[in-house]
């Protein structure tokens, strides 16, 4: 099939896309690498009147370090994240995370903007942003405005933003831990994920100082898992900590089930990869 008919504008700057959007009144979907959009327009599940395209505003496409955050430009390409020393050496865990989406040919077109504004629950940028606590800047007909990550996702391929509104940039906060892990299970290497789970920690001798846990594919938006952060921070330590760990990451979730895989299977799996990531973040110091 073909989309349905539409009207193309090339804007060269935020404001003229906001504006854009603004004159469709509601009617205007926002085209950056296209990799979710272009299916659903072709299947005509989705029919703008108007197509507003950002890849001529190239000021939304950059990697910078500020301070104690890395920030991302909304265009900013998955392979150019993938590829990126900055990320690797300040978010480790999003560098591990990237191999992860999708294809080659899709991680050299899609954005990170794009990912978030589309708000798959078994995506890895979504979840990647409520695992740093991340904020995205967004811009509407009222201005700029920042909206946590934690308060972006509302359901599955659902967020807060207006529809004359656009994510401009993301600033992740850099962590300072000295272990990690990212895990991930899928059908086929490229497919959405079935399950997975990003862990971060930093000790102080033989406990656990601080840490962070995300999970995705197991409910309807990706999940931070802060009272397994909170139940972690003093623990000490030992050969059964994978084994605790696990036990505290299926407590604190109930997992989803579909045609791809049962709620019983999603759940078995999550522990798993649970322990696996545990045993690989302690590792990082030689425990």
């Amino acid at each position: 099939m073909k989309p349905a008919k539409f009207e193309y504008v090339a804007p060269t700057t935020v404001d003229a896309a906001v504006e854009a959007l603004r004159a469709a009144n509601g009617e205007g979907k926002v085209l950056a690498g296209g990799q979710s959009l272009m299916p659903l327009l072709n299947f005509r599940m989705t029919r703008p009147a108007v197509l507003v395209d950002l890849n001529g505003i190239k000021e939304l496409s950059f990697i910078e370090l500020r301070g104690d955050h890395v920030a991302i430009g909304a265009l900013t390409r998955h392979r150019e994240i993938e590829q990126s020393r900055l990320i690797a050496s300040k978010l480790p865990v999003m560098a591990a995370a990237m191999r992860h989406v999708a294809h080659l040919a899709i991680r050299n077109r899609g954005t990170i903007g794009g990912s978030l504004s589309h708000s798959d629950p078994a995506a890895e940028l979504p979840m990647l942003s409520l695992f740093y606590g991340a904020k995205l800047s967004v811009q509407g007909p009222s201005g700029r405005r920042t909206i946590a990550a934690e308060d972006f996702f509302v359901d599955a391929l659902t967020n807060c933003l207006e529809p004359e509104d656009i994510v401009v940039e993301i600033e992740f906060p850099i962590l300072q831990h000295d272990g990690w892990a990212f895990e991930e299970v899928a059908r086929r290497f490229g497919d959405f994920a079935l399950a997975s789970i990003a862990v971060s920690l930093r000790r102080a001798a033989s406990t656990v100082e601080d840490a962070r846990v995300a999970v995705m594919g197991v409910a309807d938006t990706p999940l931070r898992l802060k009272e397994v952060e909170d139940q972690l921070r003093g623990i000490a330590i030992d050969d059964q900590m994978p084994d605790r760990f696990s036990e505290l990451v299926l407590s604190c979730v109930s997992a989803n089930g579909d045609l791809h895989a049962s709620a019983e299977y999603r759940q078995h799996l999550l522990g798993q990869l649970a322990k696996r990531s545990m045993q690989t973040a302690l590792a990082a110091k030689g425990w």
